[in-house]
């Protein structure tokens, strides 16, 4: 009897990359779906659970009869206007299942999918629509957001990559020092300053892992505390790529809203209750290691109470309700992308805005900044056209 071979889950195995990009076109399907669904008074709840549905019914949709795992690597959230993280209430919390979208105001909404354990997330950020209502910083604010985005996934870039030129010259560009993750804050800081804006304190990327997206490698932004990421990116790599950018100062503040998202860790713990027990097996079932919202429960009222004893033994992480200490706009993007011998590939990313329409009196203007903007993500393609027949 031949032995059974050893799965390898990397970017080598081109089956990876392709759950990879299955996920992701799942996650943007849904995404543009709920975003279609924003409107002034819609509520937040029924938008969260709408996506998720439709998470659900399009994994439904692949790799049929396959003995996988697959369905929702991020439950569909709506923040805020003022939120950072991401938020979904609980129709068993009455005021909160009650909150409804305000005109103009600024929403993130954040959802994913996996297959097989390769998760795609995906987060942008909309302007609920409103006849009589306009925030006057709005384009400020959207601009900012898009180009430290766009800067932020440049220097993702392993030192050389994309480098052109004699062998020697890329030998040379390969061998530079990868850039430090104290460089990357002062270099988004600088763009959002064009713009007037802050980068939100602390704000992290994670490398992504089958069953994992807080994998071993994290770069952290505007760290507070003398917090410090490790790690640098690689050829090999998937990346969960986030910008968050405020109209105030960029301090956060925990907020007082229940906390419904939470994670499984890998602590093990002899949980007393069996309400307790019930909801961790529940969890490992349906989500595995990805975050869940209470409101996928089964029970959501005995996940409430069931949910306290997980998190304190720590088998359960929570996700607290973080906002602007000063109430202000905050945008928020998020991007999974993968890092390959010809550059950086955007799996699930928010799209581009369309820039004609937002004017601001401010724009970027360090040469620099403007320089690396300038810089491809990937390689251009070698292949040759065909010749047009005439």
């Amino acid at each position: 009897m031949s032995e059974s071979k050893e799965v390898d889950y990397t970017l080598n195995n081109p089956d990876t990359l392709t759950k990879y990009k299955t996920a992701a076109q799942i996650s943007q399907t849904v995404l543009e779906a709920v975003k279609s669904w924003i409107a002034e008074d819609a509520k937040i709840l029924e938008l969260c659970e709408r996506g998720d549905k439709l998470l659900l019914e399009e994994t439904a949709k692949v790799y049929k009869g396959k003995k996988i795992s697959k369905g929702i690597a991020h439950p569909t959230t709506v923040s805020p206007s003022s939120f950072v993280t991401p938020y979904t209430p609980l129709s068993s919390d009455a005021d909160e299942a009650a909150a409804t979208l305000k005109g103009a105001e600024f929403i993130k909404i954040q959802l994913g999918a996996h297959i097989d354990g390769f998760g795609a997330i995906v987060c942008d950020t909309v302007v609920v629509p409103s006849e009589d209502k306009h925030h006057e910083r709005e384009a400020d604010l959207i601009l900012a957001t898009y180009w430290a985005n766009e800067l932020l996934l440049r220097l993702l870039l392993p030192p050389g990559l994309l480098a052109q030129g004699s062998d020697e010259e890329k030998q040379k560009a390969a061998a530079t020092k990868p850039i430090s993750q104290a460089r990357i804050t002062l270099l988004l800081e600088k763009v959002v300053a064009s713009y007037g804006c802050k980068l939100v304190e602390s704000t992290t990327c994670w490398s992504f892992e089958r069953n994992e997206i807080e994998g071993k490698k994290k770069i952290i932004m505007a760290p507070v505390d003398g917090v410090k990421g490790e790690g640098v990116p690689e050829i090999g790599d998937v990346w969960g790529v986030e910008v968050g950018v405020s109209l105030g100062t960029g301090k956060m503040k925990t907020l007082s809203n229940r906390p419904t998202l939470h994670r499984r860790t890998t602590t093990t713990y002899g949980l007393k209750r069996p309400t307790s027990r019930q909801i961790l097996s529940e969890v490992v079932k349906k989500f595995g290691t990805f975050p869940f919202s209470l409101r996928q429960l089964e029970d959501e009222r005995a996940a409430k109470m069931g949910v306290l004893e997980c998190v304190r033994g720590n088998v359960l992480r929570q996700y607290e309700v973080v906002g602007d200490k000063d109430g202000e706009p905050v945008a928020r993007v998020f991007s999974t992308v993968a890092i390959t011998k010809n550059g950086l590939t955007r799996l699930a990313s928010p799209p581009a805005p369309d820039l004609s329409k937002y004017r601001s009196d401010k724009k970027i203007t360090d040469e620099e900044i403007l320089s690396l903007l300038d810089l491809p993500l990937a390689k251009a393609s070698t292949s040759k056209s065909k010749p047009k027949k005439k």
